[in-house]
């Protein structure tokens, strides 16, 4: 009998090979495959989280004409609500309890045609204006012109179709798309990106609405977060300017911690992240997908943290009730430029806040000096 033949080196024969690359090829193409129908499923999901509502004719015949194209694309105006039921455990933090729905947070989101630079800006609650009718889904009146009425009525009679109208007819720009974001599902959002750093200047102690926050840099998570953005009566100089002030560096702050290495590369933070926010989202049906949405942040993936700017309508105190506020002319001057896409000027950006220069937070101020809105300086 001959003897076998040797061996190769290390003992491998080729039909070993064959069998560990048949192996290595079946375990990469399973995981392939795995990976793509995970992605699929959590589009899925997602995309089911989000409330899609059409309100296309509650803005009425009337509407704004949109901007010419003078760039590559036009530019994008979106309005942002934010809404909370009061009647729910815990949501009395202002002292408004009893009347349902309400939206505090008005803000549109102005995305320049270049696609260089974005605006935020808030309209205060308080603003008086003169509200034209509120329509319902059939575009018929639901509810007739008003003179002297507080801005933040409109959500309250007509949602936020009565909202849009009223920011349409009053600026005379075009809104493209909406979203509302449910306060309820806000802290699913904070504490999945690990929390947001917000400058606290002095103390702010309220147990009759759970805030206990010492003074300094502090990584706001949960309630506390939703109380901190919320509160109006117990921080700074208690008006609703002061509170827009803090939503927008807090907002400008998340912006930050969510595009942060440590956030995008945590697979946790970015769908815990996802599955809150797709949950907290009402918007209309030319957004309303994760795929959209997507599509919408990559045509903007080239602005800076600092030309996302957030800055609030210019206001003045309003002669019969000084609790309330009205529109200045330099609030002409404002939307005039929005509706131009021009880049706004330095008289009306002095005080903003931009996403690359959080106060008290971009550059861990170790002390803090308190401004008339309680914001770090």
């Amino acid at each position: 009998m001959s003897d076998p033949a040797p061996s190769p080196p290390g003992g491998v024969t080729p039909a070993h090979r064959r069998t560990v690359a048949k192996v290595v090829t079946a375990t990469l193409v399973t995981i392939c495959l795995v990976t793509a129908v995970t992605v699929a499923l959590l589009y899925r999901h997602y995309d089911r989280n989000l409330h899609v509502v059409d309100i296309t004719p509650e803005l009425g015949q009337d509407r704004p004409t949109a901007p010419p194209v003078t760039a590559q694309k036009g530019p994008v105006n979106i309005l942002v609500m934010g809404s909370d039921n009061r009647d729910a455990p815990g949501d009395h933090i202002d002292d408004l309890t009893g009347i349902g729905q309400r939206s505090d947070t008005t803000i549109l989101l102005h995305l320049s045609g270049d696609r260089r630079r974005a605006y935020g800006v808030s309209v205060p609650r308080d603003s008086v204006v003169d509200r034209p009718a509120c329509l319902g889904t059939d575009g018929k009146p639901i509810s007739p012109p008003a003179t002297a009425v507080l801005w933040n009525d409109a959500f309250n009679i007509g949602g936020p179709g009565c909202t849009a109208r009223q920011f349409e007819q009053l600026t005379g720009i075009r809104i493209d798309h909406y979203v509302v974001v449910d306060f309820a599902a806000f802290e699913g959002m904070v504490d999945a990106i690990g929390g947001v750093e917000v400058c606290i200047p002095e103390p702010i102690v309220d147990p009759q609405h759970g805030i206990d926050i010492p003074a300094g840099t502090r990584s706001l998570t949960g309630r506390t977060a939703l109380n901190y953005v919320r509160a109006r009566y117990t921080i700074g100089d208690k008006s609703d300017l002061g509170r827009e002030k803090r939503q927008q560096a807090f907002v400008a702050s998340m912006f930050r911690q969510v595009l942060a290495a440590n956030t995008l590369a945590d697979p946790l933070a970015v769908t815990g992240f996802l599955n809150s926010a797709t949950k907290s989202l009402t918007l209309d049906q030319d957004l309303g997908s994760l795929r959209k949405l997507g599509a919408l942040g990559y045509e903007f993936r080239h602005i800076g943290l600092d030309h996302i700017q957030f800055l609030t309508t210019p206001v003045e105190d309003y002669p019969p009730n000084i609790a309330h506020v009205e529109w200045t002319a330099s609030a002409t001057t404002l939307w005039h430029d929005l509706r131009a896409d021009q880049p706004l000027p330095e008289a009306l950006l002095s005080g903003s806040v931009d996403a690359g220069h959080v106060p008290g937070v971009s550059h861990r101020r170790r002390h803090h000096t308190a401004d008339a809105y309680g914001l770090c300086t």
